[in-house]
């Protein structure tokens, strides 16, 4: 089967960068005559098909920026929304929202309504039956057409793109590592499924959190749900179920939503949290700060990546002509935000 022509290709080949390419077939006076020509001629001589729907977002500038996330109600997922707004809005960009609700179809059916020309970019975080099927080629195709794209928090490694996230291994490590330092040494995980990227990297950061205080990792102490951002009635009978006659005095979980059932669970149990088990979770939301008790939580700073995400695809729209083309990957760091569900450090 012969491999489809892209621009991408082209560039390659032509030793230009995608964007030069993209200009050259439309006949942008940004390009010289000798570098259109030459290009037009290669796409023609290979019989070169546009993707018409990725090249719309190209024809003119908007000025708007798409975003599409897996979950409204999450709460990261809305500060990353208000930071990119803020960035978005010091340089004069709309935005619009889509929701993926954790579909596949639906994030496809969200790039291809973005990409009628009513955008010039993307800032994504993958939804979980992507990642599930891990079928990436709408995201592949738009890219390899010039359309600038930034992924946070749910990222990829096969997908060239500037990318935006926190280190989801150090911040697992050093909410496990908080749990330690109060004396816990039983400590059990609520967790995701590997395929979910930040689920598999916070449970690295839980394993080697223990081992690096000599203990042991116990397969019995670790849950893997098939959920992310949100827990229905199976989720819960899991956790129930996990937890009952558990020899347990800590539970590390990935969002706060899984820490919050688990505390209502250890109650149902007749456990006091913290006194008998501790909890620490990720994502300082509202759930976290209104619990009871009010929960531990590692901050992912959603704000701060949503205005890093809208800085790195806004330099990509409005940066000089490169002809190579390079990308980003940047951290934002976690803190520990110590609460009522975790004791007193040790000394």
């Amino acid at each position: 089967m012969k491999r489809k022509l892209t621009l991408k290709l082209i560039a390659k080949e032509l030793d230009v960068s995608i964007s030069t390419v993209s200009k050259a077939l439309r006949d942008s006076a940004e390009i010289s005559e000798d570098t259109r020509q030459k290009i037009k001629a290669y796409a023609k001589l290979y019989n070169y098909k546009p993707n018409n729907i990725a090249l719309s977002l190209k024809n003119r500038k908007t000025r708007t920026i798409g975003i599409i996330i897996p979950q409204i109600v999450h709460h990261f997922f809305t500060t990353v929304i208000r930071g990119v707004e803020q960035m978005a809005r010091e340089h004069n960009y709309n935005v619009i929202i889509c929701l993926s609700n954790n579909d596949f179809d639906k994030e496809v059916l969200n790039m291809e309504l973005l990409a009628n020309g009513s955008t010039d970019g993307f800032i994504l975080s993958l939804a979980k039956e992507t990642m599930q099927k891990d079928d990436f080629r709408h995201l592949t195709e738009t890219i390899d057409q010039g359309m600038p794209v930034v992924m946070f928090d749910r990222v990829v490694d096969e997908i060239p793109c500037d990318k935006v996230m926190i280190d989801d291994r150090e911040g697992a490590k050093m909410g496990v590592t908080h749990l330690l330092k109060t004396g816990c040494r039983k400590i059990a995980i609520i967790t995701t499924a590997d395929y979910v990227s930040v689920g598999k990297l916070r449970t690295k950061g839980y394993i080697e959190a223990l081992e690096s205080y000599g203990i042991r990792v116990n397969q019995d102490l670790i849950l893997k749900l098939d959920s992310i951002d949100h827990c229905d009635e199976g989720c819960i009978a899991k956790i129930k179920h996990f937890l009952k006659g558990k020899d347990i005095d800590g539970v590390f979980t990935i969002n706060e939503i899984f820490a919050v059932e688990a505390s209502k669970a250890l109650r149902n149990f007749g456990k006091v949290v913290p006194d008998d088990v501790s909890i620490v979770c990720f994502s300082d939301g509202d759930l976290s700060k209104h619990a009871n008790p009010s929960l531990t939580t590692v901050s992912q700073h959603g704000e701060q990546m949503g205005r890093k995400a809208a800085e790195l695809l806004i330099n990509k729209l409005e940066r000089p002509e490169q002809e190579i083309e390079e990308y980003t990957t940047a951290y934002i760091d976690t803190s520990l935000i110590a609460r009522e569900s975790t004791r007193k450090l040790k000394l």
